[in-house]
């Protein structure tokens, strides 16, 4: 019975990451925001419209111990997950953590991107965004390094670059 959490900041690579790295090593793979959006049957947006975030951060609690029961399974988690109530102490007891970390110029290049489809960015303008990256990251750290390992992630543009992040993981992890 196996279960890896991967934490880190939006845009990070923790999908990215994440699908490989459970295919490499023949465990289940779910993405905790696509899993909330499945189950509601709503976006991320709609829930923290309708719900706010209070009520968004409750719902992902439970739904990360819901998902923290399946077996041999790669967890990709929210941004914040780790963040909020519980969360981090359950996925220390449940299983594996691994904090991705990336460097503020490629979270905000990889943000840009995608920032449409992310409630908290979604409007501010590049340079919010970097302000916002910049200081998220300095609040949200402490958090992210209770993880029981750190990997780079700033290196996951490629198959190659991905593919050489799956093997620093497997090493961290002691596998293979």
């Amino acid at each position: 019975m196996e279960r890896i959490f991967l934490i880190g900041f939006m845009g990070a690579g923790k999908t990215t990451l994440g699908e490989v790295l459970s295919a490499s090593l023949g465990l289940s793979f779910c993405d905790l925001d696509q899993y909330i959006e499945q189950r509601y049957m709503k976006s991320i947006s709609d829930i923290f419209a309708q719900s706010g975030e209070q009520g968004f951060r409750e719902i992902e609690k439970k739904m990360l111990h819901e998902v923290g029961e399946f077996e041999d399974v790669v967890i990709a988690c929210g941004g914040s997950t780790p963040l909020f109530f519980d969360n981090m102490d359950y996925m220390l007891a449940r299983g594996e953590t691994i904090y991705l970390n990336a460097s503020v110029d490629t979270l905000v290049r990889r943000l840009k991107e995608a920032r449409s489809k992310r409630p908290l960015i979604a409007q501010k303008s590049d340079e919010e965004l970097e302000l916002f990256v910049k200081s998220e990251i300095k609040r949200r750290e402490p958090g992210y390094l209770r993880a029981k390992h750190i990997c780079s992630a700033d290196s996951l543009e490629s198959i190659d670059q991905i593919s050489d992040t799956v093997k620093e993981v497997k090493r961290l992890l002691e596998i293979e």
